[in-house]
């Protein structure tokens, strides 16, 4: 009788960790997927410094690695093509600029040679700080070079849940991207956490 009684204790004892090790995957799993419901809703947001740089702002992505490889295949594609393992991946992020120069240049006469003969040309240059555009216009013809410099920063941070304006707790986790061209202009980002896996060495 004894044991009976200790091997239904036994029993039921792993019965409730085991209950408890499911009820906490399954309320994590959907504390993660709601996140990503509310990330994919809100989308990327976009403003600009005082000092006119341009910012994106979107609240990140959870994926597992199955859905990673199944909804970013060419972005799995793109890190098994560097030589990392999935597995190993902690996170991906990508973000999309263009750079749009408007300026007024001043052109001058200059001289091109074509068939070993000096011709007659014009010549311009357009530069500051971050980019330069440079040509040549001759007879019916333009030939230029755009060449322009930027930098992308990247911070990722906590958004914090507020009761009566105290903050406390984690709502969200955001990346922010900006760049240090005021010409360029950031039109897409997206920042996706992988499960934190470490392959046993």
């Amino acid at each position: 009788m004894k044991k009976f009684l200790f091997w239904t204790a036994v029993v039921a004892l792993i019965s409730v960790v085991v209950c408890g090790v499911v009820i906490h995957y399954l309320i994590n799993e959907n504390a993660r997927l709601r996140g990503n419901e509310q990330a994919l809703l809100e989308g990327v947001e976009y403003y600009r410094t005082e000092s006119g740089k341009s910012v994106a702002t979107v609240e990140i992505l959870e994926l597992e690695l199955s859905e990673f490889r199944a909804q970013r295949q060419r972005d799995a594609e793109e890190i098994a093509s560097l030589g990392i393992g999935l597995r190993r991946a902690e996170s991906y992020a990508k973000s999309v600029a263009v750079t749009t120069l408007t300026d007024t240049v001043i052109v001058r006469d200059t001289v091109v040679l074509h068939d070993t003969v000096a011709m007659p040309a014009r010549h311009f240059v357009g530069a500051d700080v971050w980019s330069r555009v440079e040509g040549i216009l001759f007879g019916d013809s333009l030939s230029y070079s755009v060449h322009t410099i930027d930098t992308l920063h990247q911070v990722v941070h906590r958004v914090p849940r507020k009761f009566l304006f105290i903050p406390y707790g984690t709502k969200a986790i955001r990346q922010e991207v900006w760049s240090s061209n005021p010409h360029t202009e950031l039109i897409y980002t997206e920042y996706i956490e992988l499960p934190r896996r470490r392959e046993q060495r």
